[in-house]
């Protein structure tokens, strides 16, 4: 089998020996070339051309905005509902190495977070043709793989990016940093957002929201974090709306999100899963992410769920608990 081996060299935690130690692996089981990037949208450019050419997997050294670029460049711009979303023609299979800072699509597939043990990892999956099917979302005229927010989550992505270009390193300590500037900051303007869902009245009056394709949402270190526990690859989207700012149920709310359990429940909160589609209004533009990168402001998005629209190395998902 050929495969392209695409590596982000600036991804925070990788390193030359690993990606040679990576590459050298990989040799010994298929047909490799090797690309590295050099800019923004260059694994996209990359991925485009590997379908072009007939390649039979994508393997992506690097982090989740280096996976949603292949992504995006191996299924195009995501059509309207009443086309197929994803386009015509074989998809090379993705296999990830994680090499960010977070690395929630690898991690949420069962990938090893350490770079040698997912190589090893992915040599065993590869050696066993072990792959599996999930489903992905779109909006905003682009594909996600695990989530996409609007006001907190895209300030902190927001914040956190201008970070980096300033040389600050990527840590869980600044997310959380990023985030509580945020929520305060939040908390000084009022709600713009209105959710709608299926068959449902609309929600108004809400401060943030976000949506998931899978679980946990994202990761601090080693801790998940779940916002809809209910979601997964194999399943709709799961929506998680705030309606209130203030501290005392916020801070609960919080809690929840980082113990294990059946989810986090609260007068304040939206909390639905298995969503085919839902729309969120705004009354000002408002901040928007997907994947963990911040796209601008927006008034209006339609998030869409697409099952089984990409096939991944990946181990069999766990049964439910």
């Amino acid at each position: 089998m050929r495969a392209l081996l695409i590596v982000n060299p600036n991804a925070t935690s990788t390193t030359a020996a690993g990606r040679d130690l990576l590459a050298h692996a990989l040799e010994s089981r298929v047909r490799l070339t090797v690309e590295h990037t050099t800019h923004r949208g260059h694994a996209a450019e990359l991925a485009r051309a590997a379908h072009d050419d007939g390649f039979g997997s994508v393997i992506v050294h690097g982090g989740d905005g280096t996976v949603n670029e292949v992504v995006n460049g191996l299924l195009g711009t995501p059509r309207p509902a009443s086309m197929k979303s994803v386009p015509v023609g074989p998809i090379p299979t993705i296999a990830v190495v994680p090499g960010g800072s977070a690395n929630v699509f690898a991690r949420s597939l069962g990938i090893a977070p350490d770079p040698v043990d997912a190589t090893n990892q992915l040599i065993d999956l590869l050696s066993a043709r072990t792959r599996r099917r999930i489903g992905l979302a779109h909006c905003d005229n682009r594909w996600f793989t695990f989530n996409a927010g609007m006001g907190l989550d895209a300030e902190v992505c927001d914040a956190v990016d201008a970070g980096r270009k300033n040389g600050e390193p990527v840590t869980p300590a600044r997310y959380v940093r990023s985030s509580i500037s945020a929520f305060f900051r939040a908390k000084r303007a009022e709600p713009a957002l209105t959710v709608h869902l299926p068959g449902r009245d609309p929600v108004p009056g809400v401060h943030y929201a976000f949506v998931s394709n899978s679980s946990p949402w994202t990761f601090l270190d080693t801790r998940p974090v779940h916002t809809n526990p209910g979601t997964s690859f194999d399943g709709g989207l799961g929506i998680f709306a705030m309606t209130s700012t203030r501290i005392l149920p916020s801070l609960r709310v919080v809690r929840q999100l980082l113990a294990a359990g059946a989810g986090p429940k609260s007068k304040i909160l939206l909390r639905e899963d298995d969503l085919e589609s839902l729309t969120i209004e705004s009354s000002r533009p408002i901040g928007l992410q997907m994947d963990g990168d911040y796209l601008g402001l927006r008034s209006h998005v339609t998030f869409t769920s697409v099952p089984e629209a990409l096939e991944v190395y990946a181990p069999a998902p766990l049964p439910p608990q």
